[in-house]
């Protein structure tokens, strides 16, 4: 499995559209990717124009795949003007209690 986070700071005042962007998105590639096993999507608790999206993908091809298709391109095209700063890591996911 292929675990990727990312990181993301919303320009001051977008923190409410990138929310609700980041949560749509997720809901649209589990619904839509067979190779997405989860798409979780989570908010600083002392900053909320802080988000962290943590997903795990069968593989790193259907991680690469996920780049390729139209609702991903829609995603980042909208997003784009929304957001200060993204930081993404990629991990090789080693063990798992049971709940991807």
């Amino acid at each position: 499995m292929f675990v990727v986070a990312v990181f993301f700071e919303a320009n001051r005042g977008e923190a409410d559209n990138l929310r609700a962007a980041l949560i749509a998105h997720a809901a649209e590639s589990r619904a839509n990717e067979p190779g997405c096993e989860r798409f979780d999507v989570s908010e600083d608790p002392v900053d909320p124009s802080s988000f962290l999206l943590y997903q795990v993908f069968d593989s790193e091809a259907a991680f690469n795949a996920h780049h390729e298709l139209e609702h991903y391109a829609r995603f980042a095209e909208e997003i784009e003007p929304w957001v200060a700063s993204k930081r993404m890591l990629t991990y090789t996911l080693l063990g798992t209690t049971g709940m991807v």
